[in-house]
Order: structure tokens, then C-alpha cells, then sequence
């Protein structure tokens, strides 16, 4: 076997004892380079992925005027809690589905929506005031432009939706809906 020579130690050593500490190295900085990572980040963990959460539940909507019930809506966290499915089952058979998410590159809450009846409303907004404020555009039955914009906050007893219309690019607004979403019984 080979050996060298250290003269400044005075000492002859084999290469093999070197080759074994240095991979005995490698391997001790290894584990502390791995240890040393942060975990993978759990996906749709950040805050900004719960500002909607006060609307999951099992509730029963009432018009806000009339106290009347008019459906059951269920709202639950879908895709490894990514996002909001909203299965919206109105006592006059007009049901309806959404699928909201938050898109943090753009920083802006999405909610895509559709009914039984055909029809489609993207929305888009954000917390204001502690309500999630969603706008966006669709058509009327008879192809009118119109601007909506959706208001869901959280009260005491449960959750308030209100939806408002506009057609003439947001100038005036009519009111669309106002709901009282109270947890089922």
C-alpha cells in the first residue's frame, strides 16, 4: 500500500484512512445540508388562502326580506384545500356550483360559476372591509352587458350575500339578491 509523507507532522499515512474520513465528511455534510432544509411548503397554506374560509358550512339561505327559505347551499374546501365548492341546491329547482380559489401570482380571489340552466358568471375581487368583494361581467337573457358584483360577509348567526347589477357599466346598481345564510338544521 502506498503511503505518504507528511514531513511537517513527521508521520507517514496511508491513503485509505484519508479516503474513508473524507467520504465520512462528505456524508456528515450531507445530512446537515438536508436537515438544514426547510420543509416542503404545504400547498394554499399562506393566509390569503383562508380569507373565504367564514363561508364553508351546511347553511340554509333566506331572502333577507321575507325571512323565506330558498335553499341549501354547501360549502366545502375541495383539492387538498386549494379550493372553495359551493353545491347551491334552490328550492325552485334553479341550482347552481361554484369553484372559487385564490391566485396568489395575481393576488386576486376567482370564483367561476354555473348553473343548471346554462349559465356562466366569473367573478374576481378580494377582502375589503372584512367582506369578500367579487365583480365581474355576464349577459342578460337578452344579451345585454352586465356588470355584478358580489358581497359575502360574515355576521353574527352565519353569513350575508348580497349581488348587485348594473347595466350601464356600473354607473347605478340594482340590487340582484340579498340572502341570510344561517347553518342548516
Amino acid at each position: 500500500m502506498r503511503t505518504t509523507n507528511f514531513k511537517r507532522l513527521g508521520t507517514k499515512v496511508s491513503p485509505l484512512p484519508r479516503f474513508v474520513l473524507l467520504i465520512a465528511a462528505e456524508v456528515l455534510l450531507a445530512m446537515i445540508y438536508v436537515g438544514g432544509e426547510s420543509p416542503t411548503p404545504v400547498p394554499c397554506s399562506a393566509p390569503e388562502y383562508h380569507e373565504f374560509d367564514f363561508w364553508l358550512g351546511d347553511w340554509d339561505s333566506f331572502d333577507f326580506a321575507t325571512s323565506t327559505k330558498n335553499a341549501r347551499i354547501r360549502v366545502d374546501l375541495i383539492l387538498d384545500g386549494c379550493v372553495i365548492h359551493e353545491n347551491y341546491q334552490n328550492t325552485d329547482g334553479h341550482n347552481r356550483e361554484s369553484f372559487s380559489i385564490y391566485d396568489a401570482s395575481r393576488k386576486v380571489w376567482h370564483q367561476s360559476w354555473v348553473t343548471n340552466r346554462g349559465q356562466l358568471l366569473i367573478i374576481e375581487g378580494n377582502i375589503q372591509d372584512g367582506a369578500m368583494v367579487l365583480r365581474g361581467k355576464d349577459r342578460t337573457a337578452a344579451g345585454e352587458q352586465r356588470n355584478v358584483r358580489g358581497i359575502w360577509k360574515p355576521v353574527e348567526g352565519g353569513v350575508r350575500e348580497t349581488a348587485f347589477t348594473s347595466l350601464d357599466g356600473g354607473k347605478t346598481w340594482k340590487p340582484w339578491f340579498d340572502l341570510m345564510l344561517h347553518p342548516h338544521k
